[in-house]
This record gives C-alpha cells, structure tokens and sequence, in this order.
C-alpha cells in the first residue's frame, strides 16, 4: 500500500473510532441526562405516548392519564386540581414540576424498579404504563387544610391570599397536609393545546401573587414569636432555666449596645411583670422582652447551634422541590441575637421548618426527616419501595422535650394561643406576628401547634402572609389558630 493511500486510510479509521466514541459517549454515559433533561421534547412526546402512573391519596387518584383522541394519545388530568396542585405539580409539554418531576422516572415507567413491568410489556407486545406514587397525604386534614385557607378573607388589592399549612406525623415525619394559596388548575397546563397552555402559563409566572409557588416550603418568613420555641428550647438546654422556674421579665427591654426607641423591646401591653417572672408567663404572653434578654445572654452561637438542630440551614426534603432553606444568621452581634431570639432580624423560616420544630418537641425531642412519597407501585399496585422514617438528630433531649410541652399546653390553655384549643384534647401551642420589615406591608401571621400533648399525632404550621385583615387586627392566633385547630381535628378524631 502506498504512503497516500496508507494516509488515507489512517485518517479514516481515526473518524470511525472518533465516531464509535462520540456514538458511546452520547447514547450510554449521556443517555440518562438528556432523558432527564426537561426540555427535551422527544422524550416529552414519547412520554405523552405512554400511559402516565397515577399520583394517589388515599384510595383515589390525584394525578392520572386518561384516553385521548389526539397524537398523543394520552392527556395528563388533576381530578381535584387546586387543593392538590402545589403537591403534584404540573405535567406539560413544557415542564414538570412537583411530585410530577420528582417521581418521573418512577410515573413515566423508566424507574429500574419497573424493569420486570416493562419486560412484560415488551415481550407481550403491550404498550408500557408507569408506576404509581402513593402520597403520605391524609385527605381528612388536606380537605381541611384547603378549607380552612378558602375561608380567610381575600385581600381587596389582589382579590386572593396569601397563605400556607403544613402539617407532619411528629413520629414518622410524614407530611399529612399541604396547602397553599393562591393556587391554579394544572389541567391548564396539561392541556394539548399548547398556545392555550403558554398563554396560561405566562398568567401565572407573571402574576405577583406568585400562584405557582408552594409556599409551604418555597417561602421563607420572619416566624417571629413562634421562633421562641427554639429560643426556650436553647435557655432549657442550657441548664440555667428550668420549665418552672423564673426568667427575666419587664414591660421594656433594651437592646445592648443601643439607646433609645430604636434599641427598645416592648411586649405590646402583655402582662409581662417587671423583674422576674415564671417561664409558663413568658411563654403564655409572648413576652418579647423575656426573649430578648434570653437570646442576649445564650449568645448568637446557641442560638443558631439550636435553631439548625431543629433542621435549619439544611434541606431535608428529599422527594419534593424545590426546598427553600430556613436561615438563622451567622455573625449575629449582641442586639441581633436579641432581635433574632424573637424571630426577627434576619431569622427566616418556611411554614414546613416550623412545623418540624413543632413536631420534634412532640417526639421527645427527636427530629425526623419529612417526606411525602409513602410508596412506590407497580401499575398492578404492588408495592416495589416503602419509604422508611429517618431520624435526623436529637434536638432536645426528652426532658427539655418535656419541659417545653408544658409550656406550650399552658400557652394554650392560659394564653395566646387559646383559638387553637380542642375540646376533650390538650393541645400545645404557640402564636406568632412576625413584622416583614416593610412599614408598607403588613405582620405575617403564625401558629405552629401539637396533638394530643402527650401522645402526638400531628403537629401544624400555619402562617397568613396577606389577606383582607386589617393590619391591627393581624394575629397568629385569631386567624392561624382556628386553621390549625381544623387540620389537628381531621387526623386525631
């Protein structure tokens, strides 16, 4: 063979081999996160092919594929789409998102734990369906959740509210409920009229209400006097105060390293003694200046050392996104300790956060890691994978636990957050009003709760960001307190 001919041929093995490289490097190791990847619109219009898993809670379906006459042959419907919306998201030609993005491979039949289902369906030459995820939702308490938000007052500006629930098994961390609003019809957004789906979509991503957002764990807040819960929790820890015993009182407190008004605490005309007075007293009327003088004198260090036991400065939630992480500052000086012990300064907290510190106090102490996927099933609802409960640490240890328990029952029983109460069942339970930093918009209302005391069952988070309230009437306990009331009566009776 001669030199041109060699040369040639040379140069044409190395395309060949340059070709099989790049057909390898394409087709296995790329393969997965191009299928993944939500703007691929083979696999899009392949999956809209397929017959799409069901999303169930309970016995029915809150996601389903039903017959379509169209090219696709299939149509994504949300039987019951607004209460369920911000859970099972959206599955468009576009994107997914929610529990539809988070379970696809499992919905759309790719999983490996389908591997035998597709075997089958190959080899009988029958067209594949997905799996089905089973929600840890309880029905009951999503009903009452979503009723309960239906029923605040809408605010005259934006016609809507603004508002979230959250409510989680303490023993387990199942999420039982989750609710947002503003909501909006996924159906829309299923929909195969695609100009009609854009055009919808454009409404929603560009409303200022933000009715896309899932608020329970999208929306970080200042959690104000809720957030003293974890403070308590870092003045028991500490060993120098006990459930029964005294902390510091006063109708005013101010700030270290501060002079005047803008440096001075006060309790808003809550009883709240002048020198010392009992814990339960402090916790029953929310006495920001308490707990003010508790944060200053554990430090910032304890603070945050407490708070992020309790989950924050963490994501934990592994089976739906995306999650907002709950912050507590770093580098926080002596008044900004002040300030944060009662939930404010830059303290931020998503409704699921509180929820969790709520929900760790009723389990001795101990933190489990929240989830919402209960099952993974066959298309014959077999049950391929049981999600399992995990601890994620002790954030008290069950004295503290204890200890905390009982003043936030007596907050209940005693206090401000008395709406919360149920007959024939103790509850325990803590108010918040949290200011949003905005003169022009106004307080965050908050409740975070747990029941029966002694033997939880559920434990809630409820915070109102806007609705049609005046802003002196905006309270934790008058709007939140009924809402929670609601959701803890719906899983315990």
């Amino acid at each position: 063979m001669n030199k041109p001919i060699r040369t040639i041929a040379i140069f044409c093995l190395l395309l060949f081999v340059a070709l099989m490289l790049n057909a390898t490097w394409l087709q296995y190791w790329k393969a997965s996160d191009y299928d993944d990847n939500a703007l691929n619109r083979r696999v899009i219009e392949d999956a809209y092919s397929q017959q799409r898993g069901a999303i169930l809670v309970g016995d029915e379906a809150v996601a389903e594929s039903v017959e379509s006459d169209d090219q696709y042959d299939y149509l994504r419907t949300y039987p019951q789409p607004f209460k369920y919306a911000h859970v099972t998201g959206y599955f468009s030609f576009y994107d997914q998102t929610g529990i539809e993005r988070s379970e696809n491979a499992v919905l759309s039949g790719d999983d490996d734990l389908l591997f035998v289902n597709k075997l089958v369906d190959l080899l009988s030459n029958k067209s594949g369906k997905g799996g089905n995820v089973q929600l840890t939702l309880d029905p009951d308490a999503q009903d009452a959740a979503y009723a309960a938000l239906e029923k605040l007052p809408k605010d005259p500006d934006t016609g809507t509210v603004e508002a979230s629930v959250v409510a989680i098994a303490p023993a387990t961390g199942k999420i039982l409920a989750m609710a947002s609003l503003p909501t909006y019809d996924p159906n829309k957004l299923a929909s195969h009229d695609f100009g009609a789906v854009q055009e919808d979509y454009d409404r929603l991503s560009q409303d200022p209400t933000e009715p896309l957002l899932n608020r329970a764990i999208q929306t970080t807040l200042p959690p104000g006097s809720t957030f003293k819960i974890v403070t308590a929790a870092a003045a028991l820890s500490s060993g120098n105060y006990t459930a029964d015993g005294q902390v510091p009182g006063g109708a005013t407190y101010q700030l270290p390293q501060t002079s005047g008004s803008t440096g001075e605490i006060d309790n808003e005309g809550r009883s709240c003694g002048t020198d010392q007075i009992p814990f339960a007293q402090a916790m029953e009327e929310s006495c920001n200046t308490t707990f003010a003088a508790l944060g200053v004198e554990l430090g910032a260090d304890a603070l945050r050392e407490q708070a992020e036991k309790f989950g924050f400065d963490q994501r934990y939630l592994q089976d739906l996104g995306p999650q907002a992480v709950s912050n507590f500052p770093a580098d926080a000086n002596e008044p900004q300790a002040g300030q944060s012990a009662i939930g404010q300064f830059e303290v931020r907290a998503t409704p699921l956060q509180m929820a969790m510190v709520a929900a760790a106090v009723a389990n001795q102490g101990v933190l489990m890691r929240p989830y919402i996927v209960d099952s993974i099933q066959s298309p014959s609802l077999e049950t391929l994978r049981q999600t399992e409960p995990e601890e994620l640490g002790e954030a008290v240890t069950p004295e503290v636990a204890d200890g905390l328990t009982q003043l936030l029952v007596s907050t209940v029983e005693e206090g401000t957050a008395s709406p919360g109460a149920i007959a024939g069942v103790t509850v325990a339970g803590k108010t918040g009003t949290a200011q949003s930093g905005d003169p022009d918009v106004p307080p965050y209302a908050w409740y975070v709760s747990f029941a029966p005391a002694q033997d939880p069952e559920v434990a809630v988070a409820v915070v109102i960001q806007s609705a049609g309230i005046d802003r002196g009437e905006i309270a934790g306990g008058t709007y939140g307190g009924p809402i929670a009331k609601a959701v803890m009566e719906a899983v315990i009776r």
